[in-house]
C-alpha cells in the first residue's frame, strides 16, 4: 500500500449499522482511475464483496458523496453504494447479520488495477448495540426472545419487534434510539413443523414489555414485516395495549397456518396455490400470485378485521414486492378503514423497492431461501431504489413511534 494515499471514513470508522459514512480518498494523481472495493463476511462465513470504479478530480481526490461510480457493482453518485451492493459469488444468498453483540465489519480498499496494487485500506466497524444498551435473553412462560433496554432512567416507549425468524438487528438499533424493545420471532420451530400459531404468546410479550420498570405507560408499538405483519394486525385488532403498528410488506389476512387465541381458532390461513408460482431464469421463484385472494368467499375466514383496531397504523408497501401482493393488500385495508370512517392510519409506497425492507446500509438481497416456502424466493426491487427506500423508511418508523407512543 502507498504510504501517501489516504482512505478516510468520516466522521469516524466506527459507527452504528444504520449510520452513513463518508468515504474519501486523497493524494491520488490528478484524474487517476481507481477501483474501490468492499468485502465483508456474514455470520455463516459467506463472503460478500462489491466494487466500483472512480476517477479522481483535478486535486487527486475521490469523494463518494459527490462523485459518480463509472462502473462496477453500481453506477452514479451513491455514497453508501459499496455497502448496499455487497454480494456473494453464489446466487440466492442473504447476508446473515441477526446477532447484535458482534459488529458488522466491512473492509474498504482502493486499488490501482493497472499496476495491481492496493493503494489504501480501512475497516468500517458498524455496531448494532450501543454503549449502555442492555441485552437480556428472555425465557419466561410462552416468551422466548431478547429484551433491549436503553441506558438512563426512562421512561421509554416500548416496541414489540416481530420477525418471522430470529433476528436482533432491528431491536438493537431501535434501542440505541431510546426504545425498550422485545424481539420475538413468529416461528420458534421449522415452518414445516408448525401446524398452528397462538396469539397468546405475543400478547404475553406485550404484557412483559409493559411490566418493565423503564417503560412508559402509554401502550406498546409493534414493528413487523412479511408473515409477522399479519400477526401484528391481529394483535392490533384484539389487544387494546397496542397503540401503534408498523406493517411492512405483509398480507391483510392470516397466512401460512391457522391462528389460535386462548386455544380457539380465530382465523384460518389463506390458501397457497403452488401452481401459480412462477419460475425465473435465475432459479428463484415469484410467489406474488400464489396467495389466494383474501376477499374471496372461501378465504374470508382468514381476513383480519383491522377496522376493529384502536391502534394507529403505518402501512408500508413495496410496489416491486415479488413475494406478496403487498400494495394491493395495503390498498384494501386503507379502503376498508375509510369505509368504516376510520382515520387511524397513514400509508407509504416505494415504487422501486422489494419485499426485504430492512434497516439501511445492509447488503441488498435479490433472492434467497425462505423458511416458509420450499423455494429460493425472488424478493424484487431495484438495488439503488431499494436502498433509498430503506433509508427513508427507517427514519419514518422512528418518527411514527415517537408520535404515537408518548
Amino acid at each position: 500500500m502507498s504510504s501517501q494515499i489516504r482512505l478516510r471514513l468520516l466522521p469516524r470508522a466506527r459507527c452504528f449499522f444504520d449510520e452513513p459514512v463518508q468515504m474519501k480518498v486523497t493524494r491520488l494523481r490528478s484524474r487517476q482511475v481507481v477501483t474501490m472495493r468492499a468485502r465483508s463476511t456474514d455470520e455463516r462465513g459467506v463472503v460478500f464483496s462489491s466494487s466500483a470504479t472512480y476517477r479522481a478530480d483535478d486535486r487527486g481526490d475521490v469523494d463518494l458523496n459527490r462523485q459518480p461510480s463509472l462502473g462496477g457493482s453500481y453506477v452514479g453518485v451513491e455514497p453508501m453504494g459499496l455497502l448496499w451492493s455487497l454480494k456473494a459469488e453464489a446466487l440466492h444468498q442473504y447476508f446473515e447479520k441477526s446477532k447484535s453483540l458482534k459488529p458488522h465489519m466491512v473492509t474498504i480498499s482502493v486499488h490501482d488495477e493497472q499496476e495491481g496494487r492496493v493503494l489504501a485500506e480501512a475497516t468500517n466497524e458498524r455496531l448494532l448495540l450501543g454503549d449502555g444498551v442492555t441485552r437480556l435473553p428472555v425465557n419466561e412462560g410462552n416468551i422466548n426472545g431478547v429484551l433491549f433496554t436503553p441506558p438512563g432512567a426512562g421512561p421509554f416507549p416500548a416496541v414489540l419487534d416481530l420477525n418471522s425468524f430470529p433476528s436482533e438487528k432491528r431491536a438493537a438499533l431501535l434501542a440505541n434510539k431510546g426504545f425498550v424493545v422485545l424481539a420475538l420471532c413468529v416461528f420458534n420451530v421449522k415452518v414445516k413443523n408448525t401446524k398452528e400459531i397462538h396469539l397468546d404468546r405475543f400478547r404475553d410479550g406485550i404484557d412483559f414489555l409493559q411490566r418493565q420498570p423503564k417503560v412508559s405507560g402509554q401502550g406498546v408499538g409493534i414493528l413487523s414485516r412479511s408473515k409477522a405483519s399479519d400477526i401484528a394486525l391481529s394483535l392490533s385488532a384484539f389487544v387494546p395495549a397496542v397503540k401503534a403498528c408498523v406493517w411492512i410488506n405483509g398480507c391483510n389476512a392470516n397466512t401460512i397456518v391457522p391462528l389460535y387465541d386462548k386455544n380457539h381458532q380465530i382465523f384460518s390461513a389463506t390458501r397457497f396455490d403452488p401452481s401459480s408460482v412462477i419460475h425465473t431464469e435465475s432459479g428463484a421463484y415469484i410467489l406474488k400470485f400464489a396467495t389466494a385472494n383474501p376477499l374471496a368467499e372461501e378465504n374470508k375466514e382468514s381476513l383480519i378485521p383491522v377496522e376493529q383496531a384502536k391502534a394507529q397504523f403505518l402501512f408500508v408497501a413495496s410496489e416491486d414486492d415479488m413475494c406478496w401482493d403487498s400494495k394491493a393488500y395495503m390498498d384494501e385495508m386503507v379502503e376498508r378503514l375509510k369505509h368504516h370512517e376510520k382515520n387511524n392510519f397513514e400509508s407509504v409506497c416505494y415504487p422501486r423497492a422489494g419485499h426485504m425492507l430492512e434497516p439501511p446500509y445492509g447488503p441488498y438481497c435479490r433472492s434467497c431461501p425462505a423458511g416458509s416456502y420450499p423455494y429460493h424466493v425472488l424478493w424484487g426491487g431495484e438495488p439503488s431504489g431499494h436502498a433509498a427506500a430503506e433509508v427513508h423508511l427507517w427514519k419514518k418508523i422512528q418518527e411514527f413511534f415517537r408520535a404515537h407512543l408518548r
